[in-house]
Parts: C-alpha cells; sequence; structure tokens
C-alpha cells in the first residue's frame, strides 16, 4: 500500500467517476468497494467508497453527499511524454461537459482539477537558466492545452 492516497469526495458520482477514469488510462483498475450499512448517512447497500488505481497510483472515490466541491487548490498532475499524449489526456479528461482552463489546467466533468504536463516542463521551470524560465513560463502562460514543439522552441529561445 502506499503511503500517501488521494482521497476524492464526490456527492453522488464516484461509480461513474471511477470508470471514467478507467476508460482514460490505461493499467487502471478496481481494488475495493464498501457500501454504506444500515443507519448511515446514506441509504445501506448503496456504495460508499471505491479504492482504485490508476498507472500504479492508488486512489480512493467517496459518495459523500454534497457540500464539498473540487476547487483548484489541489490538482492531479499527468505527467506526459509526447504531444499524442498530451492530446489523448486532454480530450479525454476535458469532454462531456469539461472546462479547459488556462495553463495546462483542466476540470472533467465532475469538477476534478487536473494538470496535463510534459515531463519536460519541470526541468525548463528549474532556476538554473533563468531566460530559459522566463521564456517557457510566457509560453505557457499563452496556452490551454499544451504544445510541446512550442514550448520546446521556448526553451531552446528559438
Amino acid at each position: 500500500m502506499q503511503k500517501i492516497t488521494p482521497f476524492l469526495w464526490f456527492d453522488t458520482q464516484a461509480e461513474e467517476a471511477v470508470a471514467f477514469y478507467l476508460s482514460v488510462f490505461k493499467d487502471g483498475k478496481i481494488i475495493t468497494t464498501t457500501h454504506y450499512p444500515e443507519n448511515g448517512p446514506r441509504p445501506a447497500g448503496t456504495v460508499m467508497t471505491i479504492a482504485f488505481e490508476l498507472q500504479g497510483e492508488q486512489f480512493v472515490a467517496l459518495n459523500g453527499g454534497p457540500g464539498f466541491p473540487f476547487t483548484n487548490a489541489v490538482s492531479l498532475v499527468v505527467n506526459c511524454e509526447s504531444q499524442e499524449e498530451i492530446d489523448h489526456y486532454w480530450e479525454k479528461l476535458a469532454a462531456d461537459g469539461g472546462e479547459q482552463i488556462q495553463c495546462d489546467w483542466l476540470k472533467d466533468k465532475f469538477g476534478l482539477p487536473w494538470q496535463i504536463v510534459p515531463r519536460q516542463v519541470w526541468d525548463w521551470l528549474r532556476g538554473e537558466d533563468p531566460a530559459r524560465v522566463q521564456r517557457v513560463t510566457a509560453a505557457l502562460w499563452q496556452m490551454e492545452k499544451l504544445d510541446l514543439a512550442e514550448l520546446e522552441r521556448a526553451a531552446k529561445g528559438d
């Protein structure tokens, strides 16, 4: 078991959300499902939690009820190897009512914030070359879905 596991609070959509995430990411699976008992805060027998795995990372989805929507204060980052991977995750996660936001951010149809990022961006934004950091940051702020080729040009100073 991993030491830290993101716990995602949904109103009543935990099952739908997990099915959606498993359709987007390869190598995902449901680990366990728990149900509300008699005299619980939700109807007995309804799904309480679903522990699941995406790309080797574990999560728990809770049908906790209304009152605690997701915010941009916490997001899930997907580090991508190619533009094709960026395109795949961006298009799938933003589909069916998701919201595209500036600078690699989006919210999926459940309101969960994601960042779809080429893994190279972390190297480019280190402070070793302040001019490169400035160019890449400026390029990032001009985009919604990230364009890897454009970011590579900015990193090189082209």
